[in-house]
């Protein structure tokens, strides 16, 4: 019973860290920032073929809020903003770098398998 008990407690923490991180792009834009470390608004629009500049500021205003991205406003002429993982955001680093080695692989056996069938 205390072993169903602890993994619902695990199963909860991991439907926690999915309300943070779903969505289409919330991971890739962290990834970009874990890769690349500061970004400008241009350039994690180059790194994410396919998303809006609506989409991007609204991704990255909750990445904030969420306290994994910090957005610093540079007193430059023309203004210049930059983008970068907070302490607690590179704590996901593990997680990024895991799910490329798996993305990786998995392409491997997809592409395989499909080589099988022709």
């Amino acid at each position: 019973m205390a072993e169903q008990i602890c993994h619902k407690a695990d199963i909860m923490a991991i439907q926690d860290a999915m309300d943070i991180l779903s969505g289409k792009w919330k991971i890739s834009i962290l990834s970009s920032m874990c890769y690349y470390s500061t970004r400008r608004f241009s350039d994690l629009l180059n790194d994410l073929e396919g998303i809006s500049n609506k989409q991007l500021s609204k991704e990255l205003k909750e990445l904030e809020m969420n306290k994994l991205v910090k957005r610093t406003v540079l007193d430059t002429q023309p203004v210049t903003v930059h983008y970068n993982l907070t302490e607690y955001g590179w704590t996901l680093q593990d997680l990024i770098h895991g799910l490329a080695a798996w993305g990786t692989k998995h392409r491997r056996v997809i592409m395989d398998d499909q080589s099988i069938v022709r």
